[in-house]
C-alpha cells in the first residue's frame, strides 16, 4: 500500500509492507506531472494508492494514477486524522502522515477515488466561488454598523459583491439546467439551483450504497449516547460536509413555504411529537437528503405521492 500526503507543492510518499509492519521506502516528490510520473515509475502497478481529498491538489495525482490503471483509494479526512493521531500521538510531519495513510488503508477498506466530470468540476468551482463571495458579503454587511466612518466604502463594496453574486447565481442556474440530475433535484419543493448543484456533485462523485450513508455523510444522523440506565439526549453527529448540511437545512425551511409541499406535513408531525422547531427542520432535512439520494441514484423523477409511501416487497 502506498500512502500519499498531498500538499500544494509536494507529495510525501510511503510504501508500507503490511505483512512485516514496516515501511519499504519513503520519499518526497514534486506535486506536478513530472513528480507523479516519477511516482508511477517507483511503485508497483499492484500497489494501491491512498490519499485524502485536497481539492485540485489531489486531483492531479488521482487523475494521472487512474489514467495509468492504478487503484487510487479515497481516505476520509476526519477518520484518517483520528487514525494518524492514534499511531503517532506525539508528532505530525508530512512523512508520518504518508506512513499513517498507508497503514490506515492497509487496515480499513476504502472506496475508490472518483474524479468529477468536467461539467461537475465547473459547477463545483462556481459553488466554491459563490460561498466565498457570500461570506465576504455577510462580513461587509455586519461591518456597516460596526464601522460607521467607513460606511460609504463598505456600501460600495457590498453593492459590487451583491451584483457579482447575482451574476454567479445566474451562471450556476444556467449550467444546472443542462445537468439532468440537477434538473430532477430542482423539482423537489425547497431545493433551488445552488442546493441542487451541490447535492448532485456530491452524489455523483461519491459512492453511497444507501441513503443512510449519505445522511451520515451530511452529519444529519442522530448520535446516541446510552450507558446502563442513562439515556442521553439524541443530537446530530455534525460529521461530514458542513456546507451540505447547511444547505439541506435551508432547503427544509424553504420546503415549508413551497406550495403543495409534502414536507410541511412532516414538520407538523415532528412538532406534535414535542420536537423543537430546529429539531423538526433537521428531520425534514434528513428526509430531503434521502429523496435526493434516491433521485440521483436511480435516475427517478420526483413524485410527491411517493415521498412518504413505505416500499412494498
Amino acid at each position: 500500500m502506498v500512502g500519499i500526503d498531498v500538499s500544494k507543492d509536494s507529495l510525501s510518499v510511503c510504501s508500507w509492507d503490511a505483512s512485516r509492519g514496516q515501511a519499504r521506502w519513503a520519499g518526497e516528490l514534486p506535486n506536478s506531472e513530472v513528480g507523479v510520473k516519477l511516482l508511477l515509475a517507483q511503485t508497483s502497478p499492484r500497489e494501491p494508492w491512498a490519499l485524502e481529498p485536497t481539492g485540485r491538489y489531489s486531483e492531479l495525482v488521482a487523475r494521472l494514477g487512474i489514467a495509468q490503471g492504478r487503484q487510487v483509494l479515497l481516505a476520509p479526512p476526519r477518520a484518517a486524522k483520528q487514525f494518524l493521531a492514534s499511531v503517532a500521538p506525539r508528532a505530525k510531519t508530512d512523512r508520518l502522515d504518508a506512513q499513517g495513510l498507508a497503514r490506515y488503508a492497509s487496515s480499513v477498506p476504502l472506496k475508490p477515488f472518483r474524479l468529477k466530470e468536467e461539467a461537475m468540476e465547473r459547477l463545483s468551482q462556481l459553488l466554491g466561488a459563490r460561498r466565498s463571495l457570500a461570506l465576504s458579503l455577510g462580513t461587509f454587511r455586519q461591518q456597516l454598523q460596526a464601522l460607521p466612518q467607513a460606511r460609504e466604502h463598505l456600501r460600495a463594496a457590498s453593492a459590487d459583491l451583491g451584483e457579482r453574486l447575482r451574476a454567479l447565481d445566474r451562471e450556476i442556474a444556467a449550467r444546472a439546467r443542462r445537468e439532468p440530475a440537477v434538473a430532477r433535484l430542482q423539482k423537489v419543493p425547497g431545493i433551488g439551483p445552488v442546493s441542487a448543484a451541490a447535492l448532485a456533485i456530491r452524489l455523483k462523485t461519491s459512492s453511497f450504497a444507501s441513503y443512510d450513508q449519505f445522511v451520515a455523510y451530511t452529519g444529519l444522523d442522530l448520535r446516541v449516547c446510552e450507558s446502563g440506565e442513562r439515556r442521553g439526549r439524541r443530537v446530530l453527529s455534525h460529521q461530514g460536509d458542513a456546507e451540505l448540511r447547511r444547505l439541506l437545512y435551508l432547503c427544509a425551511q424553504a420546503s415549508l413555504r413551497a406550495k403543495g409541499s409534502p414536507f410541511a406535513q412532516q414538520y407538523e408531525r415532528e412538532r406534535a411529537k414535542g420536537l423543537a422547531s430546529t429539531e423538526a427542520l433537521c428531520a425534514v432535512a434528513r428526509k430531503l437528503a434521502k429523496v435526493a439520494w434516491a433521485l440521483v441514484r436511480f435516475g427517478a423523477e420526483y413524485d410527491p405521492d411517493r415521498v412518504y409511501r413505505r416500499p412494498t416487497h
